[in-house]
């Protein structure tokens, strides 16, 4: 650019930087006039818009006297008005307010270059056109660099709710927390446990991954939280009613080996007792290599008893054993002497003296009594380690004498 017309370049800036309020003062009152979102923001918000607006408009100003020598920087536009308004206008909603503000600029050109002046006119139209896309690329990157600190912020947030889960340290604030990631009261939680798919994948993938999961959930109309700890995935279930049918949900984003569901509980705040029995059954599992995955926690009860898990020793003798007690002891007798006849009716008839009716009688009770069929191989060995438990217990699960 030559000397002459750089002062020409100069004299134009001038004049539009004189005419720098008239130009915000007009765009803000089309905006108040054609935007009815901008009518309902507070007053703050509306003053901070101002502010971004007559930057915008001086960022042009200086532009225009160098248009090859620089580009406008992002700060210089929305510096002047904190992150946090991104929450507040969308991105649809910011592109429209520079769209306006570049068309009351058009409009008003002429009156703040002189009318008599078409030449400086049409340049400065010109170079409008030519700012609004650098403009453009600008709110972009406001946006982009937003929803990455947001992005990075959630995923703070979750780990640190999912965390408080497994620590048994939820309450009401982890509940907030969870809110504000999106996390509704659906009631019944449960928490799913197994190896990561990756332990050491990048950030990214992990959020991926984590997508994914969210995704599975989704579809069978549940919610998710995600976590990685370890070398283990945590994801924690809302609005469970089948644990079996929700753990399946999300089985195969885990890595290899077992996949542990935890039972049903309540609400987000009594998950962390879904936590602890996803972790004892999860180190546990290995003492059921057949087990089904997903397999419930519940459903590892007597490997969990056998590794030290005092919570599932006295699951097993309050569900299985206390109630057969109950039942009398003809009916505990009847089960034990099954168990050690091989799961031969007419062997037991014959050990306790009665008729094979009365043994398939009393096994069919234990089954209702206790949910699980002593016919079964599985559940005949949970039976099995859940009476040699309440033998081990305290005097009074002993069965009472018979009369």
């Amino acid at each position: 650019m030559g000397r002459k017309e750089q002062d020409r370049a100069d004299e134009v800036a001038r004049r539009l930087q004189a005419s720098l309020g008239t130009l915000t003062t007009a765009a803000l009152a089309r905006m108040d006039r054609d935007m009815p979102w901008f009518r309902q923001l507070s007053a703050e918000d509306r003053s901070w818009i101002g502010m971004i607006v007559q930057a915008g408009i001086n960022a042009f100003v200086t532009w225009f006297k160098e248009p090859e020598g620089r580009t406008p920087i992002t700060a210089e536009v929305f510096g002047a008005a904190p992150r946090a308004l991104t929450g507040v206008v969308s991105l649809h909603q910011t592109v429209e307010m520079v769209r306006l503000t570049i068309e009351v600029v058009e409009e008003n050109v002429g009156t703040a270059v002189g009318d008599d002046d078409e030449e400086a006119a049409r340049t400065v139209r010109e170079a409008v056109v030519r700012y609004a896309r650098e403009v453009a690329f600008a709110t972009a990157e406001v946006y982009a660099r937003a929803a990455e600190m947001r992005g990075a912020w959630d995923a703070r947030l979750e780990a640190l709710v999912v965390d408080s889960v497994l620590r048994a340290e939820a309450d009401e604030t982890t509940r907030s927390r969870a809110s504000a990631l999106g996390w509704e009261s659906r009631g019944d939680v449960a928490v799913v446990l197994g190896r990561a798919p990756d332990p050491d994948q990048s950030a990214s993938a992990r959020e991926s991954l984590f997508d994914e999961v969210r995704r599975s959930a989704r579809h069978v109309g549940l919610v998710a939280l995600c976590a990685v700890q370890s070398d283990r995935l945590v994801v924690v279930l809302g609005g469970v009613d089948n644990p079996d049918k929700a753990g399946a949900s999300v089985a195969q984003h885990f890595g290899e080996g077992p996949v542990v569901v935890g039972p049903v509980v309540a609400d987000l705040v009594s998950a962390h007792v879904s936590a602890r029995a996803a972790v004892a059954g999860l180190r546990a599992a290995p003492g059921w290599p057949e087990a089904p995955r997903p397999v419930t926690s519940d459903d590892l009860l007597p490997e969990r008893a056998l590794s030290g898990d005092g919570h599932a020793r006295r699951q097993l003798v309050q569900e299985v054993y206390r109630p057969l007690v109950e039942a009398g002891a003809p009916m505990l007798e009847t089960v034990a002497a099954f168990l050690d006849h091989g799961g031969s009716i007419e062997g037991t008839a014959r050990a306790m003296f009665v008729h094979a009716n009365t043994v398939r009688y009393r096994l069919r009770r234990a089954g209702e009594i206790t949910g699980m069929a002593v016919s079964d191989p599985r559940h005949a060995y949970t039976y099995r380690v859940a009476l040699t438990l309440g033998r081990l217990a305290a005097p009074e699960a002993s069965p009472p004498e018979t009369l």
